[in-house]
């Protein structure tokens, strides 16, 4: 194994990884997409200076399928909605939620149920990465101290931010996997099914490679006196001009946040395992043929 992989051994007791052609009520794929894996991932442990690729997501236990009614809502919080709500909350009507609301409806879900998985991913480093302390190393430890110990910035899910997961490091994946198998007391029946064209991710890898972080306060103070500076031998009007555009279009980060966009991968199960590292899968956008 390369030393920059790390594994991750989740389960928890429902799992919905929902297919995104399915438009109103929730259907799973059978198995976890590598969006999911990364963002139980990034609940563990996530900086700007690195990032993850997962590298394989191996089956231990497929689950069931389980359909059972739940209550959402049919409204969702607009940007404009929150400002107006920061600003005057009595011009605000909140959306009502829950059964018998008026923005509340009941809609049938095809989830998983007693599922779990062991997650390998390779973690590298992006380019904001350029202070001496932001090795490789320092990520790899801080990743697997946090995991032995169960910490987490935020409790990650199954898909769905209800339905929670269970976490454990794991030195070797395959180790983890035959061990599970006799924990279990099964026969080592391997897992293999062809599963089509299945979720990748939202956000491209690429892209999250350049690193994202905003500004730190020093930066914007930085920031705004050179622009200041470069004010000077304007006339007023035209400095109160440039002043109003750098406010309204002030860069705040390091870099534009990136832009959501789908991207799909044939999805084969071979001996329980789902490979799908970006470097040996071909990824399926609009912008090259995919759908």
């Amino acid at each position: 194994m390369k030393p920059n992989l790390i594994t991750l051994r989740v389960w928890g007791d429902f799992a919905c990884f929902t297919r995104p052609e399915m438009k109103v009520e929730r259907v799973s794929y059978p198995i976890m997409t590598p969006s999911a894996a990364r963002g139980i991932l990034e609940a563990v442990f996530w900086e700007p200076q690195m990032f993850y690729l997962i590298d394989s997501i191996r089956v231990v236990k497929r689950g069931r399928w389980v359909s059972f009614r739940r209550n959402e809502v049919t409204k969702v919080i607009s940007l404009d909605s929150a400002k107006t709500w920061m600003n005057a909350p009595e011009k605000t009507t909140p959306i009502q939620a829950g059964g018998g609301a008026d923005d509340g409806t009941q809609r049938n879900m095809l989830a998983l149920q007693n599922v779990e998985y062991l997650i390998t991913a390779e973690v590298r480093v992006t380019p904001l990465a350029n202070r001496p302390e932001d090795k490789l190393d320092k990520y790899l430890d801080e990743i697997e101290r946090r995991a032995r110990s169960g910490k987490c910035f935020h409790r990650p899910g199954l898909g769905m931010r209800e339905f929670a997961a269970d976490f454990e490091w794991e030195p070797d994946a395959d180790a983890a996997h035959a061990r599970r198998t006799t924990e279990l007391g099964r026969i080592a029946e391997p897992f293999n099914e062809d599963l089509g064209l299945m979720l990748y991710d939202v956000f491209d890898h690429q892209e999250r490679a350049h690193g994202f972080r905003w500004l730190h306060p020093e930066e914007e103070t930085q920031q705004a006196h050179t622009f200041d500076q470069s004010l000077a031998g304007l006339k007023k009007g035209e400095q109160t001009k440039h002043r109003k555009e750098f406010t309204a279009n002030r860069p705040r980060w390091t870099r534009p946040p990136i832009k959501p966009q789908p991207a799909f991968f044939h999805a084969k199960v071979e001996q329980s395992k789902l490979d799908c590292h970006p470097d040996r899968v071909r990824i399926l956008t609009s912008t090259n043929g995919g759908n």
